[in-house]
């Protein structure tokens, strides 16, 4: 087993506050499919990608860990007479790591797997990597115990463990992970993180599945994905929300609220803030929904509407000047962090300085080799935008988003309109005051909601059942998250079942050139949630109903609440499945050779009909797949 260096202070016991103290004696309730030490696992059929048109081509990548069917959990008390019953757990050893951002609640699906492993049977031993996936390479790990959990318990952060740049992607990298599964004898490989970790998962876990890796305990070697990313981008049909999306939305709600009460009472400044998320905007918008601000920019809308920035500033000037008719000169604009890839222009600029990058030319050299367009907008940027633009993308080729002042950019686009106008005279009110906010690294180490201690803590004990079920290139999987943890629904599903292909349109053809993925999910403008945020825009755009949410709590009246956009979604995508296959065996049961011909007629009309509307609901063209 890897030496652990001396310096390091990975898992050494905290220092807890009285809070943090009590926050560890909590202990998660567990769900009833989960109780117990007897896996019972139903098997549903094969799940396939949702992404009709990229199906082939993700099948074709991976066509050992295509195609496996959903997976469901089930209680005690359940009658399912083909249902798979695992009573005998022999000695395992599992390996977990870290890939990707800290995460509120993250360290609860390690307590939760431990306390799943050590129920199943006590001699098993959960390994972690030290230093996230650089510390998978280099074999640095430590054992989990008790003595080393007790002061992690429901606590925010990823220092138990620790994380770096957190990829398995290269070749090397893969080989790497293989050889250290293989060396510490592990029967699995738990893989915590978001959209970029989990396809990374299931790139290992097709590599495993090609090569037969075995194990002492004649399971095949397994890697399973954990859903846990503050950006709540990992969203799908399995996935109703992941872990650190609720606590990161209750902190930086508050905050937003603190500065709509400051921005009421001094009664003069626009506060611009910036929230973290990453390209989509599920944080901004859930933000919204909570603390009801003046204006939130959605990147989204800013796609499909194809704004521009000056459309943008058009639109807050705009909503300045109705204000100040009202004589209300202050307001709070939410910004997401990842709006910047969503202007066009800004993002084709964006794009051209990457190429130049990747041919090698030097940042000093760069606004000499833009394209006569590209340089004209460069040039009218500010400084400090273009300087920040020229930055290095991150390994994704995305933007270092968090490194853009998109807030900075808008309020002083917005200060030279409204300036102007000022001067034309088709402004007849007060001096326009910007204040600018990046809420974002504040919150990663926040402590957790109760809801993210509970759904990570839960999320850990499907972790075991999947490897019980001997499951590769899965990821666990919670449903029906807006009641209460009684009624949870937990399963597994594969992770290739959420793969998509991204497409761009080259001329007047459309081509798959992209790696299958399981791509960031942006906010639904079909969905509930943004339905909602549009019937209140009007009024939170003129009459100030500033709500706050208060502190995070992990008792009293706010301590049970969950986010607003999971709570008025009906996303309980694995219930329905599950209904659906229920309704099927009933009209099996009704109709077979000696029903009536009144039965067997309706029942041949009403499919009919059925299965022609689902083939076109199903076909790529109804379906809309996006090109970029």
């Amino acid at each position: 087993m890897g030496s652990v260096a001396m310096d390091s202070d990975y898992g050494a016991p905290r220092e807890l506050s009285p809070l943090q103290k009590a926050r560890a004696l909590y202990q998660p309730e567990l769900p009833p499919c989960l109780q117990g030490t007897t896996v019972r696992v139903e098997y549903g059929d094969a799940a396939i990608a949702a992404d009709v048109a990229g199906a082939h081509v993700i099948s074709q990548a991976f066509p050992h860990t295509y195609g496996q069917p959903l997976a469901h959990f089930l209680e005690k008390m359940a009658s399912v007479p083909d249902a798979n019953i695992i009573t005998e757990h022999p000695v395992v050893r599992v390996g977990i790591v870290f890939s990707g951002r800290q995460s509120p609640g993250g360290q609860n699906v390690i307590w939760g797997l431990y306390d799943a492993i050590k129920a199943h049977n006590p001699n098993s031993k959960l390994i972690g990597f030290l230093g996230g996936t650089d510390g998978l390479f280099a074999q640095k790990t430590m054992e989990i115990t008790e003595e080393t959990l007790s002061s992690y318990k429901n606590q925010g952060g990823y220092d138990m463990l620790g994380r770096t740049r957190d990829q398995i992607r290269t070749t090397e990298q893969v080989k790497a992970a293989m050889a250290t599964c293989q060396a510490l004898k592990l029967d699995a490989l738990v893989i915590i993180g978001g959209v970029t970790s989990n396809t990374d998962a299931a790139q290992l876990a097709e590599t495993f599945a090609e090569l037969k890796c075995p194990t002492k305990v004649g399971w095949k070697s397994l890697v399973v994905g954990v859903p846990v990313t503050l950006n709540g981008d990992l969203k799908n049909e399995f996935v109703e929300t992941t872990v650190g999306f609720d606590t990161i939305c209750k902190v930086n709600s508050q905050l937003i609220s603190n500065v709509c009460t400051d921005a009421l009472s001094a009664e003069k400044y626009y506060y611009f803030i910036r929230l973290m998320g990453r390209k989509a905007s599920h944080v901004a918008l859930e933000c919204a929904l909570q603390s009801h601000p003046n204006m939130v920019i959605l990147g989204e809308e800013v796609s499909m509407s194809k704004l521009t920035i000056f459309d943008i500033t058009k639109q807050i000037c705009d909503a300045v000047q109705a204000r100040a008719e009202k004589d209300k000169y202050h307001g709070v604009v939410l910004i997401p962090e990842g709006l910047v890839e969503s202007i066009p222009e800004l993002y084709a600029l964006l794009q051209e300085i990457h190429g130049l990058h990747n041919k090698g030319v030097s940042v000093e050299n760069i606004s000499s080799h833009l394209s006569p367009w590209a340089s004209a907008l460069f040039e009218f940027l500010p400084p400090f935008i273009r300087k920040q633009l020229l930055l290095h993308p991150e390994s994704d080729d995305s933007a270092q988003l968090s490194q853009i002042e998109t807030e900075k950019l808008l309020a002083q686009l917005v200060e030279t309109e409204m300036n102007k106008r000022l001067k034309e005279g088709t402004y007849k009110g007060k001096k326009f005051n910007a204040i600018c906010h990046f809420f974002g690294y504040q919150a990663r180490g926040a402590l957790p909601s109760k809801f993210d201690c509970d759904y990570g803590y839960v999320l850990g004990h499907v972790c075991y059942h999947i490897l019980a079920a001997g499951l590769n290139g899965y990821m666990a999987t919670v449903t029906n998250l807006k009641s209460p943890v009684s009624k949870w629904k937990c399963g597994a599903a594969p992770i290739t079942s959420m793969m998509t292909v991204k497409r761009w349109s080259r001329g007047p053809t459309t081509s798959q050139i992209g790696k299958p993925a399981v791509h960031m999910a942006g906010v639904d403008l079909k969905g509930k949630a943004y339905e909602l945020l549009q019937q209140n825009s009007s009024s939170f755009l003129m009459e100030d109903i500033y709500r706050n949410p208060g502190p995070l709590q992990f008792e009293g009246p706010g301590a049970e609440t969950k986010p607003i956009s999971l709570s008025v979604e009906d996303r309980d995508y694995m219930g329905r499945i599950k209904q659906l296959q229920e309704y099927l065996e009933k009209v099996k049961s009704i109709v077979k050779p000696g029903c009536s011909q009144d039965v067997l007629k309706a029942a041949v009309s009403a499919m009919a009909s059925v299965t022609d509307m689902l083939t076109i609901m199903s076909s790529p063209s109804f379906s809309g797949q996006a090109t970029i």
